[in-house]
């Protein structure tokens, strides 16, 4: 069993963490990935999200590019079990020469403060993939939950679909650069009319790394049935994402503790919906509070006999775990950078 995770938050969590003295690093830590837990769940990439909550900071800038440090320092350090990669083939190497691959990635494409130059410093960086928004609207575009207004006093934000709001003119010129560069478009917690806009203006296929399917949970963070039909149409993927509340409505007022059940209800309704090509994982661990049947990466064999269990065949069950993605980043990432796309 070999894993491609599209999303994780650890990076970010360990940097925070580190500024308030731990010592907690990628080797070995107490979150839901460190690298024992990731060779113990098989995994060939990983995604390393550099995430920065607009709410919480009066530099975005100068906090990605402290975690993008704190990301190099941290892969120099574990060299010998991680490498970082920029393309498809630099994950086939690292996979010969038996080290995790490390893709790294944004998360809030606020951090530039609507600059392209910054988005290019980004990609200079080794950035290959960004979400266009988190909880907050920024220079590009709107989001699907808006993290102050939806959560002020409305017990049903959740289900509030933005349809009117999507990307700003400026946000239209981000997409078209991202995809002239060869990063990759996230729709990951982008509102309705945002997807709508970027499958509209782009043609090249673009991911929602870490977003369910929202027939079966209603949150409007998950893809509905059509936007999982054109994400499919264009040769994308999405990634299950392992938050309890994004697999299944929990109670008012009681904490949700998650089930493999409820993604394995997922899996198969976007295999139905968008075919067996379109599916792969985004467990979004170390962004979320937890998942009580799937504490951390190493348990991710469980998720893999469960799904097997419900039905799912060998082949399919690579597909998910790795090969659509794979598929997807060989089609996607170019195999050079473009020297003319560097700021130097």
């Amino acid at each position: 069993m070999k894993v491609a995770d599209m999303h994780c938050d650890t990076i970010s969590e360990l940097y925070k963490k580190r500024k308030q003295g731990s010592k907690e690093g990628l080797l070995a830590n107490g979150g839901h990935v460190d690298l024992g837990k990731l060779k113990a769940g098989g995994s060939w990439v990983q995604n390393f999200a550099l995430y920065v909550n607009l709410g919480e900071t009066d530099s975005p800038w100068e906090d990605v590019l402290g975690m993008a440090d704190f990301y190099e320092e941290e892969l120099k350090k574990n060299e010998e079990a991680v490498a970082p990669a920029y393309c498809y083939e630099d994950m086939e190497k690292n996979d010969k020469d038996g080290k995790i691959s490390a893709l790294l990635t944004v998360e809030e494409g606020g951090v530039c403060e609507g600059s392209l130059a910054r988005l290019r410093h980004l990609y200079s960086r080794g950035v290959r993939m960004m979400t266009l928004t988190w909880n907050y609207p920024n220079e590009i575009g709107y989001p699907a939950i808006h993290a102050q207004k939806d959560r002020a006093g409305d017990m049903f934000f959740y289900k509030r679909a933005d349809r009117e709001h999507g990307l700003t003119e400026r946000g239209k010129e981000f997409v078209a650069e991202m995809e002239r560069m060869g990063m990759i478009i996230d729709v990951s917690h982008l509102s309705d009319a945002g997807f709508y806009d970027v499958l509209r203006l782009t043609k090249k296929p673009f991911a929602a790394s870490h977003s369910n399917a929202r027939a079966i949970s209603p949150w409007v963070r998950n893809l509905t049935d059509d936007m999982i039909k054109k994400l499919a149409e264009r040769g994308g993927v999405m990634g299950l994402n392992f938050c309890p509340d994004f697999l299944e409505e929990g109670l008012p007022g009681e904490k949700n503790p998650g089930s493999i059940a409820a993604i394995v209800r997922h899996a198969k309704h976007i295999i139905n919906v968008g075919g067996a090509e379109c599916i792969g994982l985004g467990s979004d661990f170390d962004g979320i509070e937890g998942h009580g049947e799937l504490p951390d990466f190493s348990y991710m064999p469980k998720l893999w006999d469960a799904l097997q269990k419900s039905g799912f065949g060998e082949g399919e069950l690579e597909k998910i775990f790795s090969k659509n993605v794979l598929r997807f980043y060989k089609e996607t990432l170019p195999g050079k950078p473009l020297q003319n796309q560097i700021p130097r």
